[in-house]
């Protein structure tokens, strides 16, 4: 028998699930991000978080020169185009 209840599918990297949030950051990160809905701006705050874990990572690379190419090649190549 069907109870009238639409079942809904998700990805299944996705899932459902119900918050509390604080409505003044809430509406705070709206702000800052340009979203209006609640699932807008957890989606573009969770980009955002992991962005700036890239740059973080990629400043760390820069600075420990770990997997750079740093041959005199590559670097003449970048002196080049400083000019």
């Amino acid at each position: 028998m069907h109870s009238g209840r639409r079942s809904v599918c998700y990805p299944i990297s996705m899932r459902r699930t119900s918050l509390v949030i604080d409505e003044e950051q809430l509406t705070r990160a709206q702000r800052v991000l340009g979203t209006t809905g609640v699932k807008d701006t957890i989606d573009r705050a969770l980009e955002e978080i992991l962005r700036a874990d890239l740059r973080r990572r990629l400043a760390e690379r820069v600075r420990t020169g770990e997997g750079i190419d740093r041959g005199e090649e590559v670097l003449a190549e970048s002196r080049r185009w400083k000019r």
